[in-house]
């Protein structure tokens, strides 16, 4: 059979590529003019000083300048944001990019003014605006500010937060009408009150999101772009291609693991596909992977970059503020689901190669055997953290004033050790991927030349993990340790080398100032992004729409939970396609996640509110994948020059098991570590034997969906592979259906269970009554018994007013500001036709452990190998 031949390939220059990463990330606009391109420059430079000005930890300039709070520093940073994007963002795809027309001088100059006019007057706007009464110079300065910022947001993001922010805005104007339903209708509110609230307050645009961008985004931004600007990017790539090259399909294994390390310090999906891929790409379509796969393995690779602690995006940083949760808790609950995605994706590629018979680059080596390497290599550099810990406490306990010079001065010396060390072997640089002969890197070369930028993320890890700082001063630490790096590392090789000085510390110089121009760059549209979100986070905290949302989305649900989560999910998809992920989550978030929460416990689910945030979060980032908008799928195209649409669909197939990954931790968040303590060795074990079951169900759930186990396989061996890795994920799904897992007992003796109940202990029980839209509503409470709660009297103790009548405990209005009254926050306790009550007491059943469903899915994976060994023909790794 004659393979068809490929569409002819469209060749994209560096400057093509280079162009397609600025019009999304740091803008497209380079004048020919020195001093405009100086001035942009500038400002990004200043930007990024400044940031790291107001992050350092020391105050020392305290006794000299005054020290701003929160409330200053954000109209700063969207000063900056604002002005960059007119200067740095072209109007239209017509606009010119070699200059800056006289318009967007005008527009940087008034929107900046109006950002700017926030910091200037903040005491008098504490007496007049934020008191309720704004002056009419403060509402037009405020109304000026609105439609600046959704210009901005239009120029860097697309017009899509713009039409959002702007409907979330004439709805809080308008309130009713007939495309309002009335579940979320309201009276309206004025333009002034709109601005004041959007504006001028404390809130909206200058609220929460763009809080995180100033405090916390911006720094781990920065630290990822001159982490790449000191080499590490390279350096990493250069790592996965010794590590994984020999391998079958090795561009493609190396492909993936580059992106995640890139992903590690990068938030952008479109530049990670664009700096690995140039490389990785020709060489997967020269073992045999065409076009549309090399960019789709790229692709998915790039993608879960944002799912990858600790950037994530921004989006780690938005859930430490929206939930309350510590960052150091974000990163635990994110770090199983982003690594057993990662494996997946690289046993996917595997499957391809074998499925295509691809050769390997050089002498083929196992799999196998390097996954072995791997994890011997983890448990050592484990081992090595764990007595780095012990020895420097251990310092601390025995000679407290000394401990911290004494830790920097070795800090010191280890890295003159590495710097020494790589300055023993040449520079690393990218062979061409292209060429008619390529020699893959040697670990035994690549590996001493950059452990030196390894100290950054460690120190970063040491301050986050071991000291518990606050992750802006551990990003502000680790920071200064790469700026120390970058001036430094070029000339100690030159010294040891025996080369000249001066020109190296020059050229560190430089590499310096370009990353925090990169750095600033890629912030512009972060900036206005998380500015921009902010009108729809304080629309939803003002208007009826953030306690009514649950009620319209239970109707187009039916009130069924999975439903919803397909619902919300094809929102935050749809809604993807024209926002960057970060604004995605912040908008998505904001409208769903405790609606997931409230209708999970209608269900008698208990969703965490953590797993609702990633639910939202894993779903927005699909949207770079998804054809036919999918930014990363067309960046990857115009690498691979293959067909936009085809890499996009490919890439959405390989992305399957990411899409599925939300909808097992709602369902079982122990697959996030919620609940698990890992402060103890129990925990710690228990979370091994989590990573362990979820990633070889993950693996099955691959070959599943790639019809390709050991060897290609029938539809009913893909819906075995299927059935057992769901089975290994949500075991409880089958112990509920079998076993209860509850049992009733009388509602009229809830007051007594909460008396009766231990310290840690969980009381459950379901509330009925009409919600606020006149329909009967239930939901399942979920209370803690704490240590300090009295002896008695403890339903009362936690907000609960009951009231038994005979067999049957009606409920008023739980405590205003208790946990009870947040979690009944939907009913109407004041209905007189219809009375609110405890319908249900449960007790947990007892019953067999949901661990006795293995056995008989590991029988059927059983069955599924010994029939697929007959038809066998490669080896399975």
């Amino acid at each position: 059979m004659t393979r068809a031949p490929e569409p002819k390939e469209r060749q994209f220059s560096d400057e093509d590529l280079h162009d397609l990463v600025a019009s999304s990330d740091t803008g497209a606009r380079e004048p020919r003019s020195r001093a405009v391109a100086l001035l942009i420059a500038g400002l990004a430079l200043a930007w990024s000083l400044f940031q790291l000005w107001i992050a350092q930890p020391q105050l020392w300039f305290g006794q000299y300048l005054p020290v701003l709070n929160s409330s200053q520093t954000r109209p700063i940073h969207l000063t900056f944001a604002i002005v960059l994007a007119y200067l740095a963002y072209p109007a239209l795809k017509s606009s010119p990019r070699d200059r800056v027309p006289l318009m967007d001088w005008v527009l940087a100059i008034a929107g900046g003014f109006c950002a700017f006019y926030i910091f200037v007057y903040s005491r008098e706007l504490s007496l007049t605006a934020r008191s309720g009464l704004p002056t009419q110079t403060q509402v037009i300065i405020g109304a000026a500010g609105l439609v600046l910022l959704l210009e901005a947001s239009r120029r860097a993001l697309g017009p899509a937060l713009t039409i959002v922010g702007s409907l979330f805005l004439i709805y809080s104007y308008m309130g009713s009408g007939w495309l309002i339903p009335d579940i979320i209708s309201h009276n309206g509110m004025s333009l002034t009150s709109i601005i004041n609230a959007q504006w001028l307050d404390t809130g909206g645009v200058f609220g929460i999101p763009l809080g995180v961008s100033t405090a916390f985004v911006f720094l781990f931004v920065l630290f990822g772009s001159m982490l790449d600007k000191a080499g590490a990017g390279n350096y990493f790539i250069q790592i996965a291609f010794a590590g994984l090259g020999h391998l079958r399909g090795g561009p493609a294994k190396a492909a993936v693991v580059g992106s995640a390390l890139t992903g590690l310090i990068s938030g952008s999906s479109i530049a990670n596909v664009v700096t690995t891929g140039t490389f990785t790409i020709p060489l997967m379509k020269r073992v045999g992977f065409t076009s549309e796969k090399a960019g789709a393995v790229e692709v998915a690779s790039s993608v879960n970059g944002q799912i990858m602690p600790p950037v994530m995006g921004a989006a780690a940083f938005l859930m430490v503020e929206f939930i309350g949760i510590s960052y150091v808790q974000v990163i635990k609950h994110a770090f199983i689901p982003a690594v057993i995605s990662y494996i997946a994706l690289l046993y996917i590629v595997h499957l391809e190669a074998l499925k295509r018979d691809m050769p390997a680059l050089g002498e083929a080596r196992s799999l196998l055997s390097m996954l072995l390497r791997t994890f011997v290599g983890f448990v050592l550099m484990g081992v090595a953290f764990t007595a780095l810990i012990y020895g420097v406490r251990g310092l601390q306990a025995l000679a407290p004033a000394i401990a911290d010079p004494v830790v920097m001065l070795l800090l010191l010396a280890v890295y003159a050790w590495l710097v020494r060390i790589s300055a023993q072997r040449d520079d690393l640089e990218l062979d061409d991927p292209s060429a008619e002969r390529f020699e893959l890197p040697r670990m035994g070369h690549v590996l001493p030349t950059g452990l030196h930028y390894l100290l950054p993320i460690l120190v970063l890890v040491w301050f986050l993990m071991v000291e518990m700082q606050s992750p802006a001063k551990s990003a502000f630490y680790a920071v200064a340790m790469l700026i120390f790096i970058m001036l430094t590392q070029r000339p100690l090789k030159a010294m040891f080398r025996g080369e000249a000085i001066l020109p190296a510390l020059v050229a560190g110089w430089n590499d310096l100032i370009d990353g925090m121009i990169s750095g600033a760059r890629n912030m512009i549209g972060i900036g206005v992004a998380t500015a921009a979100a902010g009108i729809i986070v304080a629309t939803v905290t003002r208007t009826p729409i953030g306690t009514e949302l649950a009620g319209l989305v239970e109707i187009f649900a039916g009130g069924n939970l999975m439903l919803m989560l397909i619902l919300i999910g094809a929102f935050s998809l749809v809604l993807g396609m024209g926002l960057p992920t970060t604004a995605n989550y912040i908008v998505v978030s904001s409208l769903m996640a405790g609606v997931v929460v409230s209708l999970g416990a209608q269900e008698g689910l208990i969703v965490p509110l953590i797993a609702a945030h990633l639910f939202v979060f894993y779903f927005g980032i699909m949207a770079d994948v998804t054809p036919p908008v999918g930014l990363a799928s067309f960046a990857a195209a115009a690498v691979s020059g293959g067909d936009p649409i085809r890499t996009g669909v490919t890439a959405f197939g390989y992305s399957l098991r990411t899409i599925a990954l939300p909808f097992l931790f709602i369902y079982n968040p122990a697959l996030i570590l919620y609940g698990v303590d890992l402060g103890t060795a129990g925990g710690l074990a228990y979370a091994a034997w989590i990573f362990v079951v979820a990633t070889f169900a993950m693996l099955l759930f691959a070959a599943a969906t790639q019809g390709y186990f050991l060897a290609r396989s029938r539809l009913w061996e893909s819906a075995a592979l299927l059935l057992v890795a769901f089975t290994l994920f949500v075991p409880n799904f089958w112990q509920d259906r079998v076993f209860p897992a509850f049992a009733e007992r009388p509602v009229a003796q809830l007051e007594q269970a909460f008396d009766q109940a231990e310290p840690g202990e969980r009381l459950r029980f379901v509330v009925q009554g009409p919600n606020f839209a006149g329909a009967i509503t239930r939901t399942t409470v979920v209370h803690a018994i704490a240590d300090s709660d009295p002896a008695q009297g403890r339903a009362q103790a936690a907000g609960l007013f009951l009231m038994p009548e005979g067999d049957r405990m009606f409920m008023e209005e739980p405590m205003f500001g208790s946990a009870m009254q947040e979690a009944m926050a939907g009913f109407d306790f004041y209905r007189p036709d219809a009375r609110t009550e405890v319908v249900s007491l449960l007790e947990p059943a007892e019953r067999p452990s949901r661990y006795w469903f293995y056995p008989p899915a590991l029988l059927l994976l059983a069955l599924v190998i010994a029939i697929q060994r007959r038809r066998q023909t490669k080896p399975a790794f």
